[in-house]
């Protein structure tokens, strides 16, 4: 074979290892893509967890405060008709004191 021949099939060989290199890299690089892609999409749904945990967490603790305003309140009815009871009954007790002839007037 002639140098001409062999130089012809040395840089087809030369061409061909950089075009086998750069499929190669590209490859690599979108096999590398896609493994950030599917990390990127992994952390997106852990932070979609944990967003619905956080809101359900949130909804809870007003149900909890609601729940606990509503008991207060209760409370504090409940404390203001037993202080209309205790002065009902001091009235009636005063009242029958007055109408009771045995009880002296103070």
């Amino acid at each position: 074979m002639s140098t001409t021949a062999w130089i012809i099939i040395i840089a087809i060989v030369v061409v061909a290892i950089l075009v086998i290199a750069a499929v190669a890299v590209r490859r690599r690089r979108e096999t590398k893509l896609d493994l950030r892609r599917a990390e990127a999409r992994e952390q997106r749904e852990l932070a979609q967890v944990s967003d619905l945990e956080a809101q359900r967490q949130s909804a809870e603790a007003e149900e909890r405060a609601a729940r606990a305003k509503r008991e207060q309140l209760a409370s504090e009815q409940q404390q203001l008709a037993a202080a209309r009871s205790r002065a009902t009954v001091d009235d009636l007790r005063s009242r029958a004191d007055e109408v009771d002839p045995d009880v002296e007037s103070r």
